[in-house]
């Protein structure tokens, strides 16, 4: 058993952080319809089932990986349960994005009858658009996109062509619902492999990132000019070889390569952090058994990537803040279990982590599509992340504290002011031991909040025993434990909020 003793009269405070860190992503290819990643089966979310070993010999684009895609249609933003579940997650940034956002074409006069011109892969019509800036306005949400950067976007001698940036730009700010941030192509740094034309190069892309944040500044000043979004800066060069499971490095240039040769600072320093590559991808490495997701080091990816991007922004964007465009488990969609309370561990330390190293925003991947999602795509049923999202937004305010002291072997401690501004703190405690209790000595009374699951592959989740509905579009009333005694004991596998 380890004991800590919680006395927040006695913590420094760091800085505000954004009051919409708990960001997310709705994928661009699931507005348009189209492939996406390939649902696991029941048996293998449960860990019953091994998914098979799969080598595609896959070159070029990412999006060649048929034989781990699936057709999905459109999604309907529409939808009752899907905004009343964005909606109760409370403030947030919505980033329509991902790989497939590279090559699509926006048709928003319906020139194109639906067929896809040539160098592009797909078209994202006028319906599918204002549904995106209906839900963005319907939930209180700020607008973040990533603009195509495929052969189609570019001029006869090669350089990037604003035309088709500025049309989705002009649409939306003429609707009503303007975009607030933009970042030049989703994963750049993985070049050819994210979409970008055949041969494109670091030199190629901080050409034309260059070009696209002048054409911001000039023509669109009221909106944030955000890059690198890059991935994979912790698997490649020096860094990779401080992971466990090394990806394949071929995939990925340093982000390092391209700021060199950028003229053009960005608002906002952006990356993307994932733990590795999921089942689908582990032919290129980087994969984590589920053995390993609790423990220290699986749950630490997020610190070490952080503290590898951080100074990659103090030498390239000074002052900058810092967002995290893409979080998740593991690329390629995400691991069987990513669905599962199992991930719930990971995801707050990740939450408090980034919180504790810098201000700013986290967009997780994916708000309803994928293994990843907060909410199951189609059915849109309730995952256990969910919950820690929706939890941490009614208990964890802006300001962040020092609570490093605290912090053990598989202890993670984390304080915030309180989110309904009453004077006091806001503690996180994830106790990732599977086998260890924590011995929590408190100084004052204290609420709980404890989130809980049968076992770590659960599809469901409990807060304070009470099982959370799976099918549900209203927030059921919870009550916290009034804890009054001179100390409480938390649980192995737990994550806990006390509110003082």
């Amino acid at each position: 058993m380890k004991e800590i003793t919680l006395q927040p009269s006695g913590l420094t405070k760091r800085w505000d952080t954004d009051l919409r860190l708990v960001s997310y992503n709705i994928e661009m290819t699931e507005v348009t319809g189209g492939t996406f990643w390939k649902c696991y089966t029941p048996a293998q979310v449960a860990g019953k089932e091994a998914f098979p070993p799969l080598d595609p010999n896959v070159t070029g684009s990412f999006l060649n990986l048929t034989a781990l895609m699936q057709e999905y249609p459109p999604i309907d933003l529409y939808n009752e349960k899907i905004r009343k579940l964005a909606k109760a997650l409370g403030p947030a940034w919505v980033r329509v994005s991902g790989t497939w956002a590279t090559t699509t074409y926006y048709d928003f006069d319906g020139h194109t009858h639906g067929k896809v011109p040539q160098g592009f892969r797909s078209v994202l019509t006028k319906s599918q658009w204002t549904g995106v800036l209906d839900f963005v306005k319907d939930t209180g949400a700020k607008l973040m996109i990533s603009v195509g950067n495929c052969e189609g976007n570019h001029n006869p001698d090669g350089t990037w062509n604003p035309r088709q940036a500025r049309a989705i730009f002009d649409f939306s700010q003429s609707y009503g619902v303007p975009i607030s941030a933009a970042e030049f192509t989703n994963e750049p740094n993985a070049l050819e492999t994210s979409g970008t034309p055949k041969g494109y190069t670091a030199a190629d892309y901080a050409r034309d990132q260059d070009a696209f944040f002048r054409f911001l500044h000039e023509n669109y000043p009221g909106v944030l000019a955000v890059g690198p979004c890059s991935a994979g800066d912790s698997w490649v060069g020096q860094h990779g070889k401080d992971m466990k499971h090394p990806v394949n490095l071929g995939l990925f240039v340093p982000t390092e390569e391209i700021l060199r040769q950028c003229s053009e600072k960005p608002d906002v320093f952006s990356y993307h952090y994932y733990n590795g590559l999921s089942e689908r991808g582990a032919f290129m490495g980087g994969h984590w058994d589920a053995c390993e997701a609790h423990t220290d080091a699986y749950i630490g990816e997020a610190e070490r990537t952080c503290r590898i991007t951080r100074a990659l922004r103090d030498r390239f964007a000074p002052g900058a803040p810092m967002w995290v465009t893409e979080s998740g488990d593991a690329g390629a969609g995400g691991n069987t279990w990513a669905s599962t309370y199992l991930d719930v561990l990971r995801f707050a330390n990740e939450l408090g982590v980034f919180s504790s190293l810098t201000p700013g925003i986290i967009f997780h991947n994916t708000f309803c599509s994928s293994d990843y999602g907060l909410l199951a795509p189609e059915t849109y049923d309730i995952r256990p992340n969910y919950w820690l999202c929706w939890l941490w937004n009614q208990i964890m305010g802006t300001a962040v504290y020092d609570a490093s002291a605290y912090v053990g072997e598989n202890l993670h401690v984390y304080a915030h002011s309180r989110r309904d501004g009453a004077d006091g703190l806001a503690y996180l405690i994830v106790n990732n031991s599977l086998t260890d209790t924590v011995l929590v000595h408190l100084n004052s009374p204290a609420q709980r909040y404890t989130l809980s699951a049968e076992n770590l592959r659960a599809a469901t989740v409990s807060i304070n025993d009470q099982i959370m509905p799976v099918r549900a579009t209203e927030i059921p009333e919870i009550h916290a434990i009034e804890e009054t005694s001179a100390c409480v004991t938390l649980a192995p596998a737990t994550v806990t909020f006390l509110v003082f």
